[in-house]
């Protein structure tokens, strides 16, 4: 497999691909400052997130958390999520999810089981976490997927999950407050998610 800093191919579908490409992803030595996920049958490393999103990535935890499903748990740790019947494997910037489901030893957990997802976009990412990951987070079922478009400054919230996504989202620029439907049904107070002064986050 010859690696690159972004969209390495791995070409080839299907599960036995699939598994070939998570069993690549083990073995990788990812460069310092990459991270690497597995989207539409590529391993892609992309670099890791700016400063001020721990920042971001803290308010949305510390918001969400006193309103998360009885005994699931919220964070911003690295961790893998495994989609396997749409061959991708991804790891969002926030995720919640019940507790059992890290009570294993493997590095692959179940996406389905995710109650919540998070993606702060970056200049390499956004377009796959404004279009490949709608599809499949809906599709798998998750509640709720929050957009926080780094770039653009504004958050969009899509819920009602189905086949082709999710029917329904709203927007609003960093600053506003943006309703968190269920199961969190809380507004997210998006204040303090903007760049540093002199910094545009892209």
């Amino acid at each position: 497999m010859t690696l690159m800093t972004e969209r390495p191919t791995m070409s080839g579908t299907g599960p036995r691909n699939f598994e070939a490409l998570l069993d690549g992803l083990d073995e990788l030595v990812v460069p310092v400052g990459y991270k690497a996920e597995i989207i539409k049958g590529n391993i892609v490393l992309s670099p890791w997130s700016k400063g001020y999103y721990h920042r971001v990535m803290e308010l949305v935890c510390a918001q969400l958390a006193p309103a998360l499903p009885e005994g699931h748990t919220i964070g911003s740790a690295p961790f893998l999520y495994v989609f396997p019947q749409d061959e991708r494997a991804y790891g969002p910037d926030i995720h919640a999810a019940p507790r059992r489901v890290y009570e294993t030893a493997s590095n692959r957990l179940d996406g389905e089981a995710l109650s919540f997802v998070a993606e702060l976009t970056s200049a390499s990412t956004r377009d796959d976490d404004l279009t490949d990951k709608v599809e499949v987070y809906g599709r798998a079922g998750i509640p709720v997927y929050l957009i926080l478009d780094m770039q653009e400054e504004r958050a969009t919230v899509l819920w009602t999950p189905s086949a082709k996504g999710y029917e329904s989202s709203c927007t609003k620029p960093f600053g506003e407050e943006l309703y968190i439907p269920a199961p969190f049904d809380r507004p997210l107070d998006t204040t303090g998610f903007h760049a540093p002064r002199g910094n545009n986050g892209a």
